[in-house]
This record gives C-alpha cells, structure tokens and sequence, in this order.
C-alpha cells in the first residue's frame, strides 16, 4: 500500500489541502482513501440514533451499514490508541492512501505551512518530511510549493510513490 502524509501545526491548511488532494488524484483515475489523527475527543455518531445507543449500552464496536457508506466504530474504553500500522490494515486495498497528522510516524510527508500561524517549521528537524506546501516563499533544502498549487503537490506526490505514471 502507497501512503503519504499531510503534516503541519494547527491551522496550517492540512484539512484543505487534503481535500484538494483527493479531488485531484481521484480526477486522474486512482483510488485514495484517508486517514486522520484527531487530538481531541470527536464523535461521528448522535445522541439518540440507534448506534448511539448500541455503543451507550456497552459494544465494542458497532457497525452501521446501508446502500450508500459503512461506519465502523470502535470505542477503546480505555484500551491504547491503535497505531497508524494498525489502522492502515484494517483499509482496503487503494493506490495511495492519505494520510492527515501523525507527524511523529515515519512515512514521507508534505509539511502544511501558513505564515500567519506564527508556528516554526518541522521540515528542518525532520527528514520524513520530503516537501513543504507553503503561503510564504521559503529558502529550504527540499521542494517548496505554493500551498495552493495542488497539482504540482499532487504530481510530486505521485512522482514520489511512484505512481506517475499510472495517472497520466
């Protein structure tokens, strides 16, 4: 399985330039599917619904299913995070998978970088991190783009998986 990463501080443009980047390669004709790290508690689920209700009353995990999506959700009660690996084999098969944060896992990344956040940078400390998509010129030891350029994003990113070639 192909993978790559979005990476960067909050408010860096991680969430856009994701999205921007699924439009793009599914444009080209190959399969992505995501992957995102949470800091924060979310819930994907609503007070009252059935599955809500079916995790409140104690399941492990609950799958909810129709003609058009699948959920799965498994709650941890207090059991470890599951790792990025974990996750990824739980995913069927794609061409590339996306994957937004776990800046701290070893897969190659693009780093989202706004200027106005005032956050430094992670590139220069961290060799995973094979480009930066940035708002800002910047003078670094690897590819810069333009935070908006999402095709030439997209092309490195391909380029690097090795994938180039299957999109065109």
């Amino acid at each position: 399985m192909r993978l790559y990463g979005v990476t960067g501080w909050k408010n860096a443009g991680k969430t856009g330039l994701m999205e921007r980047l699924v439009t793009e390669i599914t444009t080209r004709g190959l399969t992505v599917s995501t992957v995102k790290h949470a800091h924060h508690s979310f819930d994907v689920d609503h007070p009252g619904k059935d599955s809500y209700r079916h995790r409140q009353a104690g399941a492990s995990e609950v799958v909810l299913a129709s003609r058009n999506r699948v959920a799965h959700m498994v709650e941890l009660r207090g059991a470890e995070e599951p790792t990025l690996d974990s996750l990824l084999a739980r995913l069927a098969p794609v061409d590339l998978v996306l994957v937004e944060g776990y800046k701290r896992d070893r897969h190659p990344k693009v780093e989202a970088h706004r200027a106005e956040t005032g956050n430094t940078l992670i590139a220069p400390e961290d060799p995973t991190i094979r480009a930066v998509a940035s708002d800002v010129p910047l003078d670094l030891d690897r590819p810069v783009f333009d935070l908006n350029d999402t095709v030439a994003i997209a092309d490195f990113i391909l380029s690097e998986v090795g994938l180039a070639k299957a999109a065109e």
